[in-house]
């Protein structure tokens, strides 16, 4: 897999950092020559030191070959200019970090549906949201312990049982399931029906095993 990221501050770096560790490719644009050294001192990635809004700066970037693409400047006209101009190169993930939550709308109408929250814009938080492409959406809790996940249901071995018979567990917790986006109280006699949305809580260190056990099919 290979990201590009538009942003050299701590969370980028921060980002990078963890996306190297996870043996993935990445490439860091940042527009400030300081932040461009520190960057390059850090990292074991490509540094391109430009502005992530200027064609030449991402063609340079390769993004044309991009998987994911995040705009994690402190910057939010910024990032939304450049996730503008890399999403004509039909980038299967694009992700913003928002500012001022005020401004997501902006982003969604522009085709933007991942957008992080000033309260979620942690390295760790992005990363999750790159590694685990299944998770319809995903809040870390507490100090990074436990996660709550929405996740589709498109495993057949647990379409028609009952929640009961799947949870509680030493691991994970169904804390809310959704009909046709209408919530139901997960009562253990529900039945689990394929499609559904399933609200869990999760040990972190479990919730990958999670994912696949709900998703693979």
């Amino acid at each position: 897999m290979y990201i590009v990221i538009m942003g050299g501050g701590r969370m980028g770096r921060n980002l990078a950092s963890l996306l190297v560790s996870d043996g993935l490719d990445v490439t860091l644009i940042e527009n400030d020559q300081g932040l461009c050294n520190i960057a390059s001192s850090e990292l074991d990635a490509m540094i391109i030191c430009g502005s992530g809004t200027n064609g030449k700066v991402l063609e340079e970037a390769n993004i044309e070959d991009a998987d994911v693409f995040v705009a994690a400047t402190g910057n939010d006209e910024v990032n939304l200019l450049s996730c503008i101009l890399v999403n004509e190169y039909n980038i299967p993930k694009i992700i913003a970090r928002v500012s001022d939550i005020t401004h997501s709308h902006a982003f969604k109408e522009v085709g933007i549906d991942s957008v992080v929250s000033p309260e979620l814009t942690t390295a760790s938080y992005v990363e999750k949201l790159i590694i685990r492409p299944k998770i319809a959406d995903l809040v870390v809790m507490g100090k990074g312990d436990a996660e709550l996940l929405d996740i589709k249901l498109e495993n057949d071995k647990y379409v028609g049982k009952k929640i009961g018979d799947v949870s509680p567990d030493d691991n994970f917790l169904i804390v809310a399931v959704y009909e046709n986006d209408n919530l139901l109280i997960p009562k253990p006699e529900i039945i689990l029906k394929k499609g559904m949305k399933i609200s869990i809580l999760v040990k972190t260190k479990y919730a990958q095993k999670v994912v696949k056990m709900f998703t693979t099919t």
